[in-house]
C-alpha cells in the first residue's frame, strides 16, 4: 500500500510516498517559500529532480500542487493508491502518549498545545488540515516528536522549579527529534544485535539534540519545554542562565520575548562566529584559523562531550554512540573531535573510516564503545505508524 508522510512547516510543506511495507520510496519532494510568488515545488524520483516555480498563497493550496504533481507526472493513477498519510507534529505534550488517528478531537487536542510550540504545532495543524480536506475518506496519524521520550522519569523531565508549574502550566522537559533517536537508536541495536544496548544518539543538523537510550526506551535527552534547551545549534543558545534575559533586556531596552528570539535566532553557531550558522561554512573558518568559528566549533563539541559523559553516568555504562542527520551524518571533523573529547569512556576512532559515509561503524573494532553513522529516517518511522494504526 501507498503510505504519504508529510512535515509541514510555517512556510514550507516536505512529503514522502513509500510503498509499504516494503518501506520503498517511490518519491519525496518538498514545496518552499509557501505564502509567496515565487514558491517551488521539487518532485525527486527515479534518480531525477523537478522543480517548478508558482504562486502558492497557503497550504491548501501546497497540497494540492503535491497531489496535482503525484497525478500529473504519473506516480500515482488515482488517489485511490494513498491509503494513509502521516503527519509529523512537533508537540504532544502529555496528552499524547503515541501517534494518534487524527479526527475532530485529536486536532482540537494538538491546538491546545499551541502555547508549547507556537512556531510548529500551528504549521503542522495546517497541513493536518489541507490533507484531510484533500483526502477525507484515507486514514491520518498524527506523529509526534515528543512521545518516544515520554518514557522519561521524573527525575530527568522536571524542573527544580516550582512544583506549582508543572501541574498549571505544563513547564517540564518534553524533548524533541523522537522519530529521529528512535529509528537510529533501533538501527543501531540491530546492528549490535542486543535489544537491551545502551545508546546515545547524538542528532546533529542546524537543530540538535542527545538523547540516552537505555532498552529501546529513552530515558533522557537534551532539549526541553523547547527546542531551545541543550547543546548550542546553528543558530540556538541551547543552555544558558535565565537571567541573561533580565540583563539583556534591561541593558538593551528589548523585551523578553525579543531576546528570546535572539536566543532562538540569532545564537549558536551563528552568534559565535558572527557570519553563519551552517556547519561547512564554520568548518571552514576553522581551517582558515578564523578565531570566533574555532570556538563556536570547540563550544558545541565541548556540550556534546557533557551530554555523553552525563548520561553515560546516568545509564550506568554505555555499548554505542550514534551520529545522525545534517552534521552528524556530513561532518567528520566534528565526530573526529567528539570522540576525542569521550575517549576516557573506552572510544577509539577509526581515522578511515571517519571520512566515509553512509552507515556503517566509525570506531576501531577494539574500542570498549562502539561509534556508528546511521543515517536518520524520520519519514520512514511516520509510515510505519500509519501502517500500524491502520491494520
Amino acid at each position: 500500500m501507498k503510505i504519504l508522510a508529510v512535515n509541514a512547516g510555517s512556510s514550507s510543506l516536505k512529503f514522502q510516498l513509500f510503498e509499504m511495507p516494503e518501506e520503498k520510496t517511490v518519491v519525496s519532494g518538498i514545496v518552499e517559500r509557501i505564502g509567496y510568488d515565487n514558491a517551488a515545488v521539487i518532485f525527486k524520483y527515479d534518480g531525477q529532480k523537478f522543480t517548478e516555480n508558482h504562486q502558492i498563497l497557503n497550504h491548501k493550496v501546497a497540497v494540492d500542487m503535491v497531489i496535482h504533481g503525484l497525478l500529473s507526472r504519473e506516480i500515482i493513477t488515482s488517489l485511490d493508491e494513498i491509503k494513509g498519510v502521516g503527519h509529523r507534529v512537533v508537540q504532544g505534550g502529555e496528552l499524547f502518549k503515541e501517534s494518534a488517528i487524527i479526527d475532530d478531537s485529536v486536532v482540537e487536542k494538538i491546538a491546545s498545545l499551541n502555547d508549547l510550540a507556537p512556531l510548529h504545532n500551528p504549521a503542522n495543524l495546517t497541513g493536518i488540515g489541507a490533507f484531510r480536506e484533500a483526502l477525507p475518506h484515507v486514514i491520518q496519524v498524527a506523529v509526534f516528536d515528543t512521545t518516544f521520550h515520554q518514557t522519561m522519569t521524573e527525575d530527568a523531565y522536571l524542573y527544580a522549579a516550582p512544583y506549582e508549574w508543572y501541574q498549571k502550566y505544563g513547564v517540564r522537559k518534553y524533548g524533541f527529534h523522537g522519530t529521529s533517536h528512535q529509528y537510529v537508536s533501533q538501527r543501531t541495536a540491530e546492528i549490535l544485535h542486543n535489544p537491551k544496548a545502551k545508546i546515545i544518539v547524538c542528532h546533529l543538523g542546524n537543530g540538535a539534540s542527545i538523547c540516552a537510550v537505555d532498552g529501546g526506551k529513552s530515558v533522557d535527552t537534551s532539549m526541553g519545554l523547547t527546542p531551545l534547551e541543550g547543546i548550542p545549534m546553528g543558530t540556538r543558545s541551547g543552555n544558558i542562565d535565565p537571567a541573561v534575559l533580565m540583563l539583556v533586556s534591561s541593558k538593551e531596552e528589548k523585551t523578553y520575548g525579543e531576546v528570546l528570539d535572539e536566543l532562538n535566532k540569532k545564537s549558536g553557531y551563528l552568534g559565535l562566529s558572527g557570519f553563519s550558522n551552517d556547519s561547512r561554512d564554520i568548518i571552514d573558518g576553522m581551517n582558515r584559523g578564523d578565531y570566533r568559528a574555532t570556538l563556536a566549533h570547540k563550544i558545541q563539541v565541548k556540550r556534546i562531550a557533557d551530554y555523553i559523559g552525563s548520561y553515560y553516568v546516568y545509564m550506568g555504562g554505555l555499548d554505542a554512540i550514534a551520529f545522525t542527520a545534517g552534521i552528524g551524518e556530513n561532518a567528520p571533523e566534528v565526530r573526529r573531535d567528539v570522540i576525542k573529547a569521550i575517549k576516557v569512556l573506552g572510544i577509539e576512532l577509526d581515522e578511515k573510516e571517519n571520512q566515509k559515509r553512509g552507515e556503517h561503524m566509525i570506531s576501531t573494532p577494539n574500542s570498549k564503545v562502539k561509534a556508528f553513522i546511521i543515517p536518520t529516517n524520520e519519514e520512514v518511522m511516520i509510515a510505519r505508524e500509519v501502517v500500524r494504526l491502520e491494520k
